[in-house]
C-alpha cells in the first residue's frame, strides 16, 4: 500500500525573505536617484516660485509666477535664448558635415589607416578643459593663431579672436568642431563598416557614380546614427557652458552667452537663486522636448 505524504509548506521566514529580497537590492540605487535627480529637480521648480536671494534675506518669499513674468520682460534671457539655438544649430550642422566628411575619408583603405583613425578620434577622448586650454594658447594674440594673423596683415597686432564680437562665435564654434565633429565619425564609421561591399559593385556595374551611391546605398545606411548623434549633439550643445565660459566668459557684451551660461551667471554670481532656478525650469522644459524627439526618433529608426 502506497503511503502519500503531505507536502511541507516553505518556512515562513524564507517567503518573508523572498518577498523583500528585490526591494532592498534596487533599495541603494532609488536612494541615488531620489538624492541627486528628485531632490534637486524639486528644489530647483520650489525655488522657481521663489524670491531667494540669501545675501538680502529679509525680500525671500513667494512669488509664484512672479520670476516667470520677469523672465518674459527680460531681454537678456531672450538674447541669451537666441544665440543658444543659434549656436547649437550652426555648431551640430558644421559636426554632421565634418564628422561626415571624416567617417567616409576613413572608411577607405590605405596605409596606416589605424593611426589616423586614432588621431581623428582623439579629440573626443580630450577632457574638456583641456580643448579650452589647447584653444586658448591657440588664440593667443601674441604668441597663437593671432599672432601669425598679424604678421600677415589681416589683424593688427595683439587683437584677440575671442574679443570682437564677430569673431569670438566663429572662434568658439571651431574649437567645439574640432572635439565635437569625431563624435559623429564614430557613429557613422560604425553604420559604414556594416554596409556589404556588394552593393557597391552591383552599382557600379549598373552605372551608378559617387553621388547615387552615396544617396541610395550609403545614406539609408547610416540615416539612423546620424538622427541619434544630431539630437545627443544638440542636447549636449544646449547645455554646453564650460567651454563657452573659459573661452568668452559669455562676451564680449554678452554676444556669446548662452542660457545656461546665463542661468549659471544668474544664480551663482549674482545669487539670484529663484530667478536663475525659474530660468532653469524654462531650460528644463526645452529638454524634456528635445528628449521626447529623441526617443521618438529612435523608436522610428529600429522599426524601420
Amino acid at each position: 500500500m502506497t503511503k502519500t505524504v503531505p507536502l511541507q509548506k516553505p518556512p515562513r521566514r524564507r517567503m518573508n525573505r523572498t518577498k523583500w529580497y528585490p526591494y532592498a537590492l534596487i533599495a541603494p540605487a532609488a536612494a541615488l536617484v531620489l538624492i541627486f535627480l528628485v531632490y534637486p529637480v524639486g528644489s530647483v521648480f520650489y525655488y522657481s516660485l521663489q524670491q531667494y536671494n540669501p545675501t538680502f534675506p529679509i525680500y525671500n518669499g513667494f512669488v509664484g509666477l512672479g520670476n516667470f513674468a520677469d523672465i518674459a520682460a527680460d531681454e537678456k534671457f531672450w538674447r541669451s535664448l537666441g544665440f543658444t539655438f543659434q549656436w547649437v544649430v550652426v555648431e551640430v550642422g558644421l559636426q554632421f558635415v565634418f564628422g561626415m566628411v571624416l567617417a567616409l575619408l576613413i572608411n577607405q583603405a590605405f596605409k596606416g589607416r589605424g593611426i589616423v583613425r586614432s588621431l581623428v578620434f582623439t579629440p573626443w577622448a580630450v577632457a574638456g578643459i583641456l580643448t579650452t586650454t589647447i584653444w586658448l594658447l591657440i588664440y593667443n594674440p601674441t604668441t597663437g593663431l593671432g599672432r601669425y594673423l598679424a604678421d600677415m596683415g589681416l589683424v593688427q597686432y595683439g587683437t584677440s579672436l575671442l574679443s570682437g564680437e564677430g569673431t569670438a562665435f566663429w572662434a568658439a564654434v571651431l574649437a567645439e568642431l574640432w572635439k565635437g565633429a569625431p563624435f559623429f565619425a564614430i557613429l557613422i564609421l560604425a553604420d559604414l563598416q556594416s554596409v556589404p561591399q556588394d552593393l557597391y559593385e552591383s552599382a557600379e556595374m549598373d552605372g551608378a557614380g559617387r553621388i547615387r551611391k552615396f544617396v541610395s546605398i550609403t545614406w539609408p545606411h547610416v540615416r539612423q546614427a546620424v538622427v541619434i548623434a544630431t539630437l545627443l549633439r544638440a542636447v549636449w550643445e544646449f547645455n554646453n557652458v564650460d567651454l563657452l565660459f573659459t573661452l568668452t566668459g559669455g562676451g564680449p557684451a554678452g554676444s556669446t552667452t548662452t542660457l545656461p551660461l546665463y542661468v549659471a551667471q544668474t544664480a551663482i554670481f549674482d545669487r539670484e537663486f529663484g530667478y536663475g532656478s525659474a530660468l532653469t525650469v524654462i531650460a528644463f522644459i526645452i529638454l524634456i522636448v528635445f528628449t521626447v524627439i529623441y526617443l521618438r526618433a529612435n523608436r522610428f529608426g529600429r522599426e524601420n
